[in-house]
């Protein structure tokens, strides 16, 4: 069994929690280890804290004004990826951001901020809690997505995607 779902959301800052607790209660009823859960929710918060901050872009109400938040269980793995319309990253080049990917350009991963920068790591801290990140720009239309992914774990007995 596995379990997906996609959310189309406001880029407004109360549009982060509710991905969260959706994505929380979705790994809870999975029967995901609750440490892994946590991870992914930070790593998922801080992917669309950034997509509010900067995947702007057209006018209000366009489709400047919102992104998307998809999630994946799957066996073992849960995927998620965060698209915005915005400018994307600088220096992205040709390349697809991944399997099943297609249209999307490559980007290197943001550099490393200061010590003392008030911006900046929250791409840092995707990578350290998840098990694969890539960071990519959506060729033609434009916009950010970032995608991550992490090997699951479960809580102690049965789960509903071994089920």
């Amino acid at each position: 069994m596995s379990i997906w779902w996609s959310l189309h959301l406001r880029r407004e800052a109360a549009s982060v929690p509710l991905a969260r607790r959706l994505l929380l209660g979705t790994m809870e009823t999975a029967g995901v280890d609750p440490d892994v859960s946590y991870e992914l929710s930070v790593a998922l918060t801080e992917a669309c804290a950034n997509a509010v901050e900067h995947g702007g872009g057209g006018e209000p109400g366009g489709t400047g004004r919102a992104y998307r938040v998809t999630a994946y269980l799957d066996g073992e793995t849960c995927r998620i990826e965060v698209a915005d319309s915005g400018p994307g990253f600088p220096g992205a080049g040709p390349g697809h951001l991944g399997p099943g990917r297609a249209g999307a350009e490559s980007a290197p991963a943001p550099t490393a901020p200061s010590d003392d920068a008030e911006h900046g790591r929250g791409m840092r801290l995707i990578e350290e809690l998840a098990d694969h990140v890539q960071f990519g720009n959506r060729s033609g239309r434009g916009g950010a997505v970032v995608s991550f992914d992490k090997m699951l774990k479960w809580k102690d007995g049965p789960s509903l995607l071994m089920a």
